[in-house]
C-alpha cells in the first residue's frame, strides 16, 4: 500500500478540535480513502485581547489507488 499526504488548514470560531474536523470534512469531499489525520500546527487569530479564530494545519494521509 502506498499513501499520499496533503496539507490543509481547517478554521473555526469555536476551537482547535472543530478546526481540525473542518479540515478533515472539507478534504473528504474530494479525497477517498483517508486513513489518518495529523495535527501539524495550531494557530489562532487575536483581535485585541480575544481569540476570534482557531486554525489547525492538518496532514491528511490517504491511500493511493492503483
Amino acid at each position: 500500500m502506498v499513501q499520499k499526504v496533503v496539507e490543509i488548514v481547517g478554521v473555526s470560531a469555536q476551537g482547535f478540535t472543530e478546526a481540525a474536523q473542518d479540515a478533515v470534512t472539507t478534504c473528504a469531499r474530494t479525497v477517498r480513502g483517508i486513513q489518518w489525520a495529523r495535527v501539524a500546527e495550531l494557530e489562532c487569530k487575536v483581535e485585541g485581547d480575544k481569540i476570534v479564530e482557531y486554525r489547525s494545519l492538518m496532514r491528511i494521509y490517504f491511500d493511493v489507488e492503483s
